[in-house]
């Protein structure tokens, strides 16, 4: 098995699906300082990436948790 096939494997297993949650969650703390920012400087374009930014991360999270679901993952945090 290559490389290549092995990591597109582990993109689709339970590790790699947490992993990418947690590096999507981590990005939450740069939009956050993007946020604070954004308000402390009183930039509305700033602030409004910033929001985009946010659902974006909100969107990605939302997908991989059902990805998870769909693996038959028995979390019970997952329900």
């Amino acid at each position: 098995m290559s490389a290549l096939s092995k990591a597109k494997g582990f993109k689709k297993s339970k590790a790699g699906t947490y992993l990418s949650i947690g590096t999507t969650a981590f990005g939450a703390l740069s939009v956050y300082k993007q946020v604070k920012a954004a308000r402390q400087d009183h930039d509305t374009l700033s602030l409004v990436d910033a929001v985009a930014t946010a659902a974006g991360i909100v969107t990605g999270v939302a997908l991989l948790v059902r990805e998870l679901k769909r693996l038959g993952d028995d979390d019970v945090l997952l329900g």
